[in-house]
Order: C-alpha cells, then sequence, then structure tokens
C-alpha cells in the first residue's frame, strides 16, 4: 500500500470528493471553491463559487450540482455560471449544507449541519429530478457520509455526533426501517465523509482522527485503518479506471501545522474496489 498526495490545490477543508468520467471533483468548504482534477494530466480546474460549499456531484445532463450556504444550486463547467434551485432552511443562518451523494435511482441527497453545533437543528434533504426538495430524515446535527450498497436497496448514513453508521432500506427515494449497523465510539474523533466499496464494506474518514477505517455493516467489525498525516481526515471516494484508488480530502487544522494538511491524498493497492459514482437525473 501506498499513500501520496496528489495534486497543487492546498485547500482550507477539502471534502465530498467523487469519481466522475475519469475526474475526481471535490470542494474546499471554507475556500468557496469547487475543484476538479484529472490524475492523467495532473490538470486541475478550479470553480469559485462565493460561498461555503459542502458538497459537488456530476448531473447526468452535464455540469455539476452543488450545496452549501444558499441551497442546491447548478453549476456549468464551462462558464462556471451557478443557477439557482432552492434551499430548504432560508431562516437558519447557523446552518449550511454538508455532505451528500446522488442515490442508483438519480436522485441528490444532502444534509444540513449545525454550525454552532445546535442539537437537532438539522435534515437530511432529497432534491427530486423535478427539483423538488424534500425532508426525508431527521432531526439531525451534522448530516455527512452517505452510500448506497450495490444493489441500491439500502442506504448507509453518518449524522457525526451520533458515532454511529445508520442504515435505511430505501426504495423510491423513500427511506424507511432504521436500523444502526456501525458504533464508531471506540474512537475519540468523529465519523465524516464515507465510501463503500464492492463487497459492501464501508470507508469512513475520521475528523481529528488522521485516518479512514473499514467496516462491516453485516457484523459492525472495524476491518482496517488507513492512517494519514494529517488530523482532519474528511472523506474519501474510490476512483481511477479499476476503481481501486482511494482518494482523500483533509483540511487544516485550528492550532497543529502540518506539511501536508488541506491535500488530496491517494492511497493505492488497498486490494478493494468500489462502486462506481451515481449522477443526478434531474
Amino acid at each position: 500500500m501506498t499513500i501520496e498526495t496528489i495534486g497543487t490545490v492546498r485547500s482550507r477543508w477539502g471534502e465530498g470528493p467523487i469519481w466522475w468520467r475519469n475526474r475526481l471533483y471535490y470542494v474546499d468548504v471554507e475556500g468557496h471553491r469547487v475543484v476538479r482534477f484529472d490524475p492523467a494530466g495532473g490538470e486541475e480546474k478550479v470553480w469559485e463559487v462565493g460561498e461555503r460549499v459542502g458538497t459537488v456531484v456530476p448531473r447526468e445532463a452535464g455540469g455539476l450540482v452543488i450545496a452549501g450556504d444558499s441551497g442546491f444550486r447548478f453549476l456549468d463547467e464551462d462558464s462556471g455560471r451557478l443557477t439557482p434551485i432552492g434551499d430548504p432552511e432560508p431562516d437558519k443562518a447557523d446552518n449550511r449544507f454538508n455532505d451528500g451523494k446522488c442515490s442508483p435511482d438519480g436522485r441528490f441527497f444532502a444534509g444540513t449541519i449545525s454550525l454552532v453545533k445546535r442539537t437537532g437543528d438539522a435534515r437530511l434533504y432529497r432534491l427530486d429530478h423535478d427539483l423538488a426538495i424534500e425532508e426525508v430524515f431527521g432531526p439531525v446535527t451534522n448530516s455527512n457520509g452517505i452510500a448506497w450498497s450495490a444493489d441500491g436497496s439500502t442506504v448507509y448514513y453518518i449524522d457525526t455526533p451520533r458515532k454511529e453508521i445508520l442504515a435505511f432500506d430505501y426504495a423510491d427515494g423513500h427511506l424507511g426501517n432504521l436500523r444502526s449497523v456501525v458504533d464508531t465510539s471506540a474512537r475519540e474523533s468523529s465519523p465524516d465523509g464515507m465510501a463503500i466499496d464492492a463487497e459492501g464494506n464501508l470507508w469512513v474518514a475520521f475528523c481529528h482522527g488522521a485516518c479512514v477505517a473499514c467496516f462491516s455493516p453485516e457484523t459492525g467489525e472495524e476491518l482496517r485503518a488507513v492512517e494519514l498525516p494529517c488530523l482532519e481526515t474528511t472523506a474519501c471516494a474510490f476512483g481511477g479506471a479499476g476503481l481501486d484508488e482511494l482518494y482523500v480530502t483533509t483540511g487544516v487544522h485550528k492550532s497543529e501545522v502540518e506539511e501536508d494538511a488541506g491535500r488530496l491524498f491517494v492511497v493505492r493497492g488497498l486490494g478493494v474496489k468500489g462502486l462506481p459514482a451515481n449522477a443526478f437525473a434531474g
């Protein structure tokens, strides 16, 4: 196994990596940027979006969809033009959108975070194909990682302060049969972004924990961990031609000085592959 930094961008708070059409997209939340990295040639494209942005996903019709301080917006990759879609929490100045991903049926699920850590003041939302926005789960405090099983029938979800991974049955945009499948409280750090591999195991980045850990949702057992040289390890995604590389975003710690903090990392040689990402179908 090898771990190395790639690209030149140093994020203030990198998040939300997603592999799409041979490129990696991710956000710099506090830097107000969306980044596209092409590993083949090392080319990087950066879009300044003018506000904190928590997540980015591709759109089947072309371009991107982001969610941040002012809700959901389309982002045109060529012009950089932003088009508002909607904001379900316009009255909550202390909230913003955080992590999110698309379901296999092309719906965009993204949740909010209470920046002042007001327990239960945030929610998980669904952006439908017709651009309607619906609340699907709550109350939560820090909506974070979300991933679907290979057959699309199960969705896994993290509300960070709970220090556990939740699971729901999934069908036609609806969540049901809530249960807890992994307890992460043995780690002092916080579960953040999440990816799923082809074997159905969950890879979770631990903020303040300098690692990505792999868990079985069947047994709840921690199977392995990858240590990284950044305390603020924020999110991960499988990518590369064979979906066998793990890309990891990081952030800059408030007080610790770390040489590679905020950089994008790639982990090779894990011996596992991820599942393809889903795009927004609206």
